[in-house]
């Protein structure tokens, strides 16, 4: 009984795999082979040119436009060798798509978006941005999105219409970038020489830059002491290690000079109820 049921489906390959149809199963597979080694050489071409003269986001733009084209071309050469009208699901397809352009029009937003972004050239691959609340570096930018990795490690897509609408801080767009560091200090310190002190712990500090300058500001008398803001410029790319650091120098030269940073007080007093 087995045996009977193999040739009987041995038959029917038989009969459908003929030798024309062997032959055009074969030129086709040469034919995608030859189409698909030909756009993977251009792509390497044209992206060792491109990445003399283009950005990061543009390089990622041509790699991807190459590769839809060779898709497209790949899928049109199929459906002509196995006699599909093309034509007609085109028809076909515009007639679904009509129903799906509905559906879709968050998409076309965001690509109409994704257009506006890239010609404003805000930002690019490598920076640090900051987009409601979340701070993250691209690593990528689409016609629908922008992706950043946070610096937990974590994975976050934005939409571009929201990048459109909403306020976007580039943290690494200039090459400085300053950290102001806000102090305390007790009343009756002497600010004259608490600046002098402040721009010597600048001076010595291995990531400040001395231009621009960096700046000390009296800011306010506070309820318990006296706010000063105390702006120091670094390198964008080192802006963590001056934070770290500027704050541990402060925090020791201000124990070596005496140098009070008061905290609130309150004084409470207790009557006895008559």
């Amino acid at each position: 009984m087995l045996e009977t049921g193999l040739a009987a489906t041995r038959r029917i390959f038989e009969g459908l795999i003929t030798a024309e149809t062997a032959v055009t199963l074969l030129s086709l597979a040469g034919l995608l082979v030859f189409i698909f080694l030909f756009f993977r050489i251009l792509n390497r071409l044209v992206l060792r040119f491109a990445r003399k003269v283009c950005k990061p986001q543009v390089q990622m733009f041509i790699e991807k436009g190459i590769n839809y084209t060779a898709v497209i071309i790949i899928l049109l050469t199929i459906f002509n060798r196995l006699g599909i009208n093309v034509s007609a699901l085109m028809g076909a397809a515009g007639i679904v798509g009509i129903a799906v352009g509905f559906a879709a029009q968050t998409s076309v937003s965001n690509v109409i978006s994704g257009l506006f972004v890239m010609s404003e050239k805000a930002f690019e691959i490598g920076d640090l941005l900051e987009v409601n609340s979340i701070v993250g570096t691209v690593v990528s930018i689409d016609l629908l999105s922008i992706r950043l990795k946070t610096a937990e490690n974590q994975f976050v897509r934005i939409p571009n219409e929201t990048i459109i609408k909403t306020n976007l801080i580039n943290k690494t767009h200039y090459p400085f970038r300053r950290f102001t560091l806000r102090v305390g200090v007790s009343y009756g310190t002497d600010l004259r020489k608490l600046k002098e002190i402040l721009l010597d712990i600048a001076a010595v500090n291995q990531y400040a830059v001395s231009e621009p300058e960096p700046v000390v500001i009296f800011n306010a008398f506070a309820d318990s002491s006296i706010e000063i803001l105390f702006g120091v410029w670094a390198p964008s790319e080192q802006f963590l290690d001056l934070k770290n650091s500027l704050m541990i120098d402060v925090t020791e030269r201000f124990v070596r000079e005496g140098i009070e940073i008061p905290f609130p007080q309150r004084e409470v007093t207790m009557k006895e109820r008559v």
